[in-house]
């Protein structure tokens, strides 16, 4: 866990910019409805949608307004295990800012 608390430091470093961390939580958000949807209404082949949705809001979020590189290239399970536990921040209301 102490590798995963150094990451995770890094890794909010690399999302500074408030509207990069919003566009991951609507990311992060929409693939959890796709997967919702995909559960309720049997249509799997919703579920190729919900790494489009997550990863394309995020890499605008990395690309257009933070302008670095996402870590998911580097530490892709990490960083996937750091967005849910920011995502879930954000849900109580931290990392808006």
């Amino acid at each position: 866990m102490a590798d995963f608390d150094r990451f995770y430091r890094f890794y909010l470093g690399e999302h500074a910019n408030p509207i990069c961390r919003r566009l991951h939580f609507v990311g992060s958000s929409l693939v959890l409805a796709i997967l919702l949807a995909a559960l309720l209404t049997r249509h799997w082949a919703l579920l190729w949608l919900a790494p489009l949705a997550g990863y394309g809001f995020a890499w605008v979020g990395h690309f257009f307004f933070e302008h670095n590189r996402p870590a998911t290239f580097r530490h892709p399970w990490l960083s996937l295990a750091a967005d849910w536990v920011m995502y879930g921040q954000m849900l109580r209301g931290q990392h808006w800012h």
